[in-house]
C-alpha cells in the first residue's frame, strides 16, 4: 500500500473527440476515492497517444504514476492499492444468483400486486416461470454460442444437433405459458421433456463421468460451472410441470 503522506498521482488517459477511455475514468475515480490528488493528463489525439506509448514503452492507456514509479493500467492500479482484480476466466455463480434474485423479486412484486402478499402459491409458481424466461433470454442472446457449449454434455443434442438450437425457444415458450397459466397442454409436456433430458444429461456428465465443464444454462459465454445450477434448472422445470398436472383445481396459475 502507498504511504499516506505521499498521496499524489499522475494519470495519463485517452480523451479524444470520438472516444473517452472508460478505464481512464475508472482509474481517475479510484484514485480520488483513495484520497489522491491527481494530475490528470489527457491524451487528445492519436499522435499524442502514440508518442506517450513510445516514450514509456507501453502498449495501452491509461497509465498511472505514483512517486515517480509507473504503476500501469487500471487492473495494475487496483493491485497496487490492495484491491481485488477479477479473473475474467474464473468460474462464478454471480450471473445465476443475480438472475434468480431478480426472478424472486419480480414474482414477489406480481404476487403483491394481485394478492397484497408475497407468500402465495402464485409467487412460487411465478418464480419458476420467470426464472425459466430469464434463463431462456440469456441463451437467446447468442443461440449459436449456447448451442456449441450445450453440445458438450446434452445427450439428445449430441444425437440430433438442431435440438441445441431448439432448446432456448422451447424453454422460453414453456416459461411464458406457465407464467400466463395458458395452454398447459403445451407447456407441461415441453417442460417435462426438456427438463428430464437435461437433468439426465447433467447428472451423467458431472456425477457419473466426472467431467469439468462450463454450464450453458445462462448462455454461451458463461463461466458458471456445470453441476448443481444446471441440474436445478432442469429439475425446476420438471417439478413445475408435475405440479401443474397434480395441483388442486383453483390453486395458483391461471386461477
Amino acid at each position: 500500500m502507498p504511504n499516506a503522506s505521499a498521496k499524489r498521482a499522475e494519470l495519463h488517459r485517452m480523451v479524444m473527440p470520438g472516444h473517452m477511455c472508460p478505464w481512464g475514468l475508472k482509474s481517475l475515480d479510484l484514485l480520488k476515492r483513495e484520497g489522491y490528488a491527481v494530475a490528470d493528463y489527457k491524451l487528445t489525439s492519436r499522435a499524442e497517444i502514440d508518442a506517450f506509448k513510445a516514450k514509456h514503452d507501453v502498449e495501452t492507456t491509461p497509465q498511472t504514476f505514483i512517486g515517480g514509479e509507473r504503476i500501469g493500467g487500471y487492473d495494475d492500479l487496483r493491485r497496487f492499492l490492495g484491491k481485488t482484480v477479477r479473473d475474467k476466466g474464473a468460474v462464478t455463480y454471480t450471473p445465476v444468483i443475480a438472475l434468480f434474485a431478480m426472478a424472486a423479486l419480480m414474482a414477489g412484486a406480481a404476487s403483491w400486486a394481485m394478492h397484497r402478499s408475497v407468500l402465495t402459491v402464485h409467487a412460487a409458481e411465478w418464480l419458476i416461470a420467470i426464472a425459466m424466461c430469464l434463463l431462456a433470454l440469456q441463451k437467446l442472446k447468442d443461440v449459436d454460442g449456447f448451442a456449441t457449449m450445450f453440445l458438450n454434455y446434452d445427450l439428445l443434442a449430441q444425437r440430433w444437433v438442431p435440438y441445441a438450437h431448439v432448446y432456448p425457444f422451447a424453454e422460453a415458450l414453456a416459461g411464458v405459458l406457465m407464467f400466463a397459466g395458458a395452454l398447459m397442454w403445451v407447456s407441461i409436456p415441453v417442460a417435462l421433456f426438456i427438463g428430464t433430458i437435461g437433468a439426465v444429461s447433467v447428472f451423467k456428465a458431472v456425477y457419473i463421468d466426472r467431467r469439468e465443464l462450463k454450464c450453458a444454462c445462462v448462455g454461451g459465454d458463461s463461466n458458471v460451472p456445470l453441476g448443481f445450477v444446471s441440474l436445478t434448472e432442469n429439475l425446476m422445470m420438471v417439478g413445475m410441470a408435475v405440479w401443474m398436472l397434480l395441483k388442486p383445481a383453483g390453486v395458483g396459475v391461471g386461477h
